[in-house]
């Protein structure tokens, strides 16, 4: 589990076949130094677990679901990705609760930094997930726990401080760019409590399908007049 609260930048040294997967070689800079085979580390927002260490540098082995999934597949030598080691028992949860499991790679729509005091990056929505994106929630963007400023049909909004704008990876994205999406696990387990699949948040909620869940009763049935 991370909080989303990245602890690093690290830089892509070497990106190889691993059976249908990828096997990435990842500099993790001062973050190598509590690294140890086997645990767990957010990579761009993908939990990896590191398998090898040397130099500095971490192994990571991604299979090839967590590729087609993510924007890990994209990485290439020299690309900066954004770190948090997993969370520790006692450690403060600053940011929100991160499984690490992505639910989408979506482009980014547009990049306005303008205003020095924020940057707004607008990031198109997947129709899987579009009901589980919601303003003034949480959401997760290539590891990054940010709050949602603004969320429409087909895209949604976030605003960027300064220290994240310059601790992150958030500050080289342009539009077009695949950014790693995680939504808010809470949403995500409402929407499975409610037996509503990927299918049926896209389709919407309907007053028949809150009526038949027991969310209310219309009153059609109480000889009422």
């Amino acid at each position: 589990m991370f909080t989303g609260l990245v602890k690093g930048m690290g830089a892509v040294r070497e990106v190889s076949p691993f059976g249908l997967g990828r096997r990435f070689r990842i500099e993790l800079g001062a973050l190598s130094g509590a690294a140890a085979i086997g645990q767990s580390m957010a990579v761009n927002g993908a939990c990896l677990t590191i398998t090898g260490l040397a130099g500095g540098a971490a192994c990571f082995d991604a299979v090839s679901e967590t590729v087609s999934r993510t924007n890990l597949g994209l990485l290439r030598p020299g690309d900066r990705v954004n770190l948090e080691p997993a969370l520790r028992a006692g450690d403060a949860l600053d940011g929100h609760i991160v499984q690490g499991h992505i639910d989408a790679a979506a482009p980014v729509a547009a990049v306005d930094a303008s205003r020095p005091e924020v940057r707004t990056i607008t990031i198109a929505l997947p129709a899987s997930i579009s009901r589980l994106v919601a303003e003034k929630g949480s959401v997760a963007v290539d590891g990054v726990s940010l709050t949602v400023s603004g969320a429409g049909r087909d895209s949604f909004a976030i605003a960027v401080i300064p220290h994240t704008w310059e601790n992150t990876t958030l500050s080289l994205r342009k539009p077009g760019d695949l950014v790693n999406v995680e939504v808010d696990v809470l949403a995500r387990y409402a929407a499975r409590f409610m037996g509503m699949d990927s299918q049926a948040v896209a389709a919407g909620l309907s007053e028949t399908f809150l009526e038949t869940h027991g969310f209310f009763r219309s009153g059609r049935d109480s000889g009422t007049g």
